[in-house]
């Protein structure tokens, strides 16, 4: 039933954001950590794989081969969880005294904009809940 939704969609959005959020808060505490390199999952990668995704699982619903075909030869399927976990050093290019490259003010504002993005999937897939429980309960 979900399959034709966005649901999958936004869940993996906030699965992408809830470990993302891990990573940040990670170099948040140890920013006191001499040598520490702060690290972060790629957003980018995140959203092409997710658009792969998205344009795979069109092409399956067209072609009832292609979903079987795109496996064979390892490509997205549409499920849109493939290898987007993957943590990567970021490429901060400013070191501190002590070799480290963690600024609080970069990691606070990167958490803020995770959460909001965090935040937006969980009101859309929320609506979209309360939208069905209208459609199943015959309420407007």
């Amino acid at each position: 039933m979900f399959e034709s939704s966005t649901v999958p969609l936004l869940e993996q959005v906030v699965n992408f954001t809830q470990s993302r959020h891990g990573v940040l808060a990670g170099n948040i505490a140890n920013i006191d950590t001499p040598g520490y390199k702060s690290r972060d999952l790629s957003v980018e990668s995140f959203q092409t794989r997710l658009q792969e995704a998205v344009d795979a699982k069109h092409q399956a619903a067209e072609s009832p081969t292609y979903a079987l075909n795109a496996r064979l030869a390892g490509r997205a399927t549409g499920s849109g969880s493939e290898n987007w976990d993957r943590v990567r050093e970021t490429a901060e290019d400013i070191l501190y005294h002590d070799n480290h490259d963690v600024s609080l003010e970069t990691q606070v504002t990167e958490i803020s904009k995770n959460q909001v993005q965090h935040n937006m999937a969980l009101t859309i897939m929320n609506s979209q809940f309360r939208l069905l429980r209208a459609a199943v309960t015959e309420r407007v």
